[in-house]
């Protein structure tokens, strides 16, 4: 019979042959997404993904210890499934195929050594690493363009709304002294996706109801998008008034992170809404203090 120690040295071997084999076939997909993140603005917060992850395991490691291990032969299947999408990918230089390949191998691997209850508890950290993997670009497209027009038709409507003479074509703003034109920096997608991974995060640490946590993340998107409108709008009535000096440079940056702090705080009044309309009606699990007798009386 088995003793524990050669039950955790198997493990601790089988582990560290399926961590070596995972440096060796993903080691330049990690490389080129490590690249990607340092050069592509819309995906920078990648870099903090798998720290937070890291942190999140970290956070169950005592769940993860007193829950006991059930392998599941799936887990092979699914490492195995997730070589071939890797091969797929390598062959047709497609890199979403190779980086979502990388993430089943991650989940086989965690079915295969410890089974489907650890799964569940390392469900969440998982998920957390699909936010680092940059959309294809055929869907990054589709989602782009229909925001740059949604930008440019609220900031003109608002311009408008000001007072100001505009005219709007496609997603180009003409004014009296100047035009703007809503590019893909100023859709908003970049703001939507770092908005987005923030409150998953926030609504994490902020609140243990899975409801309210996934009402935060949705809330995300329409506040992106609403706050990148007003953004466009801002910088159309400042360009009427002080040129187009108002919509570039320094002045353009500044205003980005003004607005993105300012729909940070938009997440957090939501937030702050949620449970005040729904409070959290869980009693306290904390033992009650028991009364000590005074031996004198």
């Amino acid at each position: 019979m088995p003793t524990i120690s050669s039950i955790k040295l198997k493990t601790g071997l089988l582990a560290g042959a399926l961590a070596a084999s995972f440096a060796v076939l993903y080691g330049p997909v990690l490389a080129k997404l490590a690249y990607d993140w340092s050069i592509n603005e819309n995906y920078s917060h990648g870099f903090l993904i798998p720290p937070l992850a890291a942190y999140l395991i970290w956070e169950r490691r005592d769940r993860l210890r007193r829950t006991p291990r059930s392998p599941s032969n799936f887990g092979i299947a699914l490492v195995i499934a997730s070589t071939c999408v890797l091969l797929v990918g390598r062959l047709g230089a497609e890199l979403f195929l190779t980086r979502m390949a990388m993430l089943g191998t991650l989940v086989g691997g965690v079915l295969y050594i410890l089974g489907w209850r650890h799964l569940r508890l390392l469900g969440f950290p998982l998920a957390m690493l699909l936010l680092m993997i940059p959309l294809p670009a055929i869907v990054f497209n589709q989602i782009v363009f229909p925001l740059q027009l949604l930008a440019s038709r609220f900031g003109g409507a608002v311009v408008a709304a000001a007072g100001i003479p505009v005219l709007r074509e496609g997603n180009v703003i003409v004014l009296a002294n100047t035009t703007l034109e809503v590019a893909e920096a100023c859709s908003g997608i970049r703001s939507l996706v770092s908005l987005l991974t923030l409150a998953i995060v926030y609504g994490y640490f902020s609140d243990r109801r899975a409801g309210v946590r996934v009402a935060i993340a949705l809330s995300a998107v329409p506040v992106a998008i609403l706050a990148n409108g007003f953004r466009v709008a801002g910088t159309g009535i400042a360009a009427h008034f002080y040129g187009a000096a108002a919509a570039e440079g320094f002045f353009h940056a500044f205003s980005g992170w003004l607005v993105f702090l300012a729909a940070f705080a938009m997440l957090f009044v939501i937030l702050r809404l949620f449970q005040w309309l729904a409070p959290d009606g869980e009693p306290d699990a904390r033992p009650l203090p028991v009364p000590q007798l005074n031996p004198e009386l």
